[in-house]
């Protein structure tokens, strides 16, 4: 089996969506324009999906209380310098800074402007093409 998405239900799903696809690559698969707002987008791999809607219905998670070992959205970056300061510069904010583990990958950690938590990597060894 292969996963098709992972959905977030969140408070202001069409501005989320509009930064994900503006500051993070991602691309439009499917969108409605009557509430719940629900956007499928895909990263640039065009094999990664998340489905960001707004149902006041359902139960959404604090992602602002969510610690960032607990959640994440990891995505790899070539240039973490240069993507930590055009994120923030964005509305992004710096939870850990960029620094580099025992094991020599060298990550970020940032919460998107709705407290999502972010992590940017650049793997010593690529685990993913």
């Amino acid at each position: 089996m292969k996963i098709e998405h992972l959905a977030l239900n969140v408070p202001d799903p069409l501005n989320l969506a509009r930064w994900y696809v503006e500051h993070l690559g991602f691309t439009v698969k499917r969108r409605g324009i009557e509430p719940p707002y629900v956007h499928f987008i895909a990263d640039d791999s065009g094999t990664v999906m998340l489905e960001i809607y707004g149902n006041p219905d359902a139960a959404a998670l604090d992602f602002p209380a969510v610690q960032p070992p607990a959640l994440h959205l990891a995505f790899t970056s070539h240039d973490l310098d240069a993507d930590v300061k055009r994120l923030t510069a964005a509305g992004a904010t710096v939870v850990a800074d960029v620094h580099t583990m025992p094991s020599g990958d060298v990550f970020a950690m940032l919460r998107d402007p709705w407290g999502i938590p972010l992590q940017l990597v650049r793997r010593k060894q690529p685990m993913i093409p």
